[in-house]
């Protein structure tokens, strides 16, 4: 497996939950080796929930590296590797040559911004012509491609690619299932945001949602939770201000605090321009919270029922749906059952059950 990061030494901080589940499933069953691009500056190994980390280091000269170490480990002790499995874009490139030279499948996860091209905030593989050069490697030299929502896979087959749809779901064990309960309406409103604060998430947006749920004279208060990349541009912006007396900015979470604002929060609130996913929307639903938010990803998919979804952008659509969801508690509970039962049906069991499928069919091998 080739991935950017995300399996810190800790397995608690710095990594990606997902992941984890992923890698803890696969390692139980195969010999699983992964290749950290930049997890740790310098290059080392450590185990991890039953596999092999093995750290390239962000330094300059990793490609060489993660070749180089792929050569040492590819016929250890005479197992070569039967697969290879990449996620996010550029680590799709590298699978791509590796599978070339050493002539060993390859399977690849696009699992960000890998089809997208948002020049007016330099966000997505596409923006420039190495980018697009890139993603064309990767979706060369992958035997088979996957990706995580329907949105995804309808910009996949824009650019002439054939995509598989598998959601990256929740580790139930990790992340239990709790029943969505009816609102405490003798309390304001809990609304909750989980996502790093950057251009594409657009907290921008968000704060003037805010702004005029505060102006309607909601009474309500938002959790936002995420590290903060725009150095508190977003906190100190004039929606932000308007509505600051509602807002509380709690940083980077782990996940038992992250889950305890899971289980207060009343509605999960994004505001993305673009997402592969996300994950959240998943894990709140698995919490018994319902979603609004952007047409993006799982969000898009699962409107009517099971999210609910306004135009990219669209504050004050998302200020109205966020205000009426409340003044119908049916329906929010409604919403909020339909969404636990699709997550619950594709969490991380289902999810490595898909992809052992798929390694199967690219190498003819159990």
């Amino acid at each position: 497996m080739i991935i950017p990061g995300g399996v810190d030494r800790s397995g608690v901080d710095r990594v990606i939950p997902s992941q984890l589940w992923l890698i803890e499933r696969l390692a139980r069953r195969h010999e699983l080796h992964v290749f950290a691009m930049e997890q740790e500056p310098l290059p080392g190994s450590w185990q991890l929930l039953g596999a092999q980390i093995h750290n390239i280091g962000s330094a300059r000269g990793r490609t060489r590296r993660l070749l180089e170490r792929f050569n040492a480990m590819h016929g250890e002790n005479d197992r070569l590797f039967d697969v290879v499995h990449a996620f996010f874009g550029w680590c799709g490139t590298s699978a791509a040559f590796i599978g070339w030279r050493y002539r060993v499948p390859v399977m690849f996860h696009p699992s960000g911004g890998e089809f997208v091209a948002m020049r007016d905030i330099g966000y997505g593989m596409r923006v420039t012509v190495r980018g697009r050069l890139g993603l064309r490697v990767a979706l060369a030299g992958a035997r088979h491609v996957t990706v995580a929502s329907q949105g995804m896979q309808d910009l996949a087959d824009a650019l002439g690619s054939s995509a598989e749809r598998i959601p990256v779901g929740v580790a139930l064990d990790r992340w239990p299932p709790r029943a969505p309960r009816a609102r405490d309406r003798s309390r304001p409103l809990r609304l909750l945001h989980v996502g790093d604060i950057r251009p594409v998430k657009d907290q921008t947006m968000l704060m003037t949602a805010a702004a005029h749920l505060h102006d309607a004279g909601v009474d309500f208060t938002l959790d936002m939770v995420g590290l903060d990349t725009m150095g508190d541009t977003i906190q100190r912006s004039p929606a932000a201000t308007r509505a600051a007396s509602a807002i509380r900015w709690h940083g980077v979470l782990r996940r038992d605090a992250l889950r305890a604002l899971m289980h207060a929060a009343d509605i999960l609130l994004v505001s993305s321009r673009h997402e592969a996913g996300p994950l959240v929307v998943l894990e709140a639903a698995v919490a018994g919270v319902p979603t609004i938010g952007t047409a993006v990803g799982h969000i898009a998919e699962w409107a009517p029922d099971a999210a609910i979804a306004v135009p990219v952008g669209d504050a004050l659509a998302l200020a109205r749906e966020t205000q009426t969801l409340a003044a119908d508690e049916p329906r929010r509970l409604r919403i909020a059952c339909e969404a636990q039962r699709r997550a619950i049906a594709i969490d991380a069991d289902y999810t490595a059950a898909a992809f052992e499928r798929i390694y199967e069919e690219i190498t003819g091998r159990r």
